[in-house]
């Protein structure tokens, strides 16, 4: 017998209630002109853990998120831990950044050894900047 643990779904909250913690395709910044677009054309974010290029559209696409890592911060297992990283923070704030923003994230050294509150504190920053509008 093969059983398949499941949690069970709230009965008082509707599914339209609960903000949608995915990262689909949708979301992020994927062709080379949207980042050049976001860099030329948007206002930086400087923090210790990592710098952000912010940039409002006129579609209301929701927003939308970029992650460049450069080779200057070590091998790709180093630099695809901190992107990793970085990501899921952005992932589990992005319902609070209002939907016409395109934001790029490059991160710095130390956040491959930052612990994650710090991380997380930083990305708030991020996102409160942003605003909800």
């Amino acid at each position: 017998m093969n059983a398949r643990f499941e949690l069970p779904k709230p009965s008082n909250l509707s599914s339209n209630v609960q903000p949608s913690f995915s990262f689909p395709k949708k979301r992020r910044l994927l062709r080379s002109k949207d980042f050049r677009r976001v860099y030329d054309h948007g206002s930086r974010f400087s923090g210790p853990l990592f710098t952000a290029f912010l940039l409002a559209n006129s579609d209301l696409q929701g927003p939308r998120i970029g992650f460049t890592v450069p080779r200057a911060l070590g091998r790709a297992v180093r630099r695809n831990r901190m992107r990793r990283r970085v990501r899921e923070a952005i992932r589990l704030e992005a319902a609070m950044i209002g939907p016409q923003w395109d934001v790029v994230i490059n991160p710095r050294k130390a956040l491959h050894d930052a612990p994650w509150e710090a991380i997380c504190r930083e990305v708030r920053k991020l996102v409160l900047r942003c605003g909800n509008s």
